[in-house]
């Protein structure tokens, strides 16, 4: 089955994993604590799907390059993406009026993107992790592997 890994930039990386049935399979973050350590690290994780067709990553830089370039030297297609992007279609205008509250509603929605997937349920979900699950449903909404947002998902 294809994937999908969405990354939330950063020394400390939010990492979400989609199967191209739409649903998240694992999620986590990874402290790589220098960019010399992210550009050892990027190859491990990308080969690790096996499968892995998209990664979507949130922001840009120095940090983005080497996901971008490891990808493309594995063939990966490789997206950049900003928060507002994602944001805009995922949650509801009143949900982001700014980066805390944004920041709270990320955190409920991806708790019910990993019941809704059936993932094992975290003990403790860090931003950048929570992020990194909507940036990914996002991405699989726009390569079509879901039609549309699961009701589910929205109604609260």
């Amino acid at each position: 089955m294809p994937a999908l890994l969405a990354v939330d930039l950063g020394l400390r990386t939010g990492l979400a994993l989609y199967g191209g049935d739409g649903r998240l399979r694992r999620y986590g973050s990874h402290n790589f604590g220098s960019a010399a350590r992210l550009r050892r690290g990027a190859p491990a994780v990308l080969a690790e799907p096996g499968d892995l067709e998209w990664v979507y990553i949130e922001g840009g830089g120095p940090l983005a390059d080497i996901w971008v370039r490891e990808a493309e030297r594995c063939g990966i297609t490789a997206r950049l993406v900003s928060a507002e992007t994602w944001r805009r279609a995922i949650l509801y205008e009143r949900e982001q009026r700014n980066g805390e509250q944004a920041k709270r509603v990320a955190d409920t929605l991806a708790r019910r993107v990993i019941a809704w997937s059936g993932a094992p349920r975290p003990t403790a979900l860090r931003h950048d992790t929570a992020e990194a699950i909507l940036i990914g449903l996002w991405g699989v909404l726009e390569v079509g592997w879901l039609e549309r947002m699961p009701d589910d998902l929205r109604r609260w």
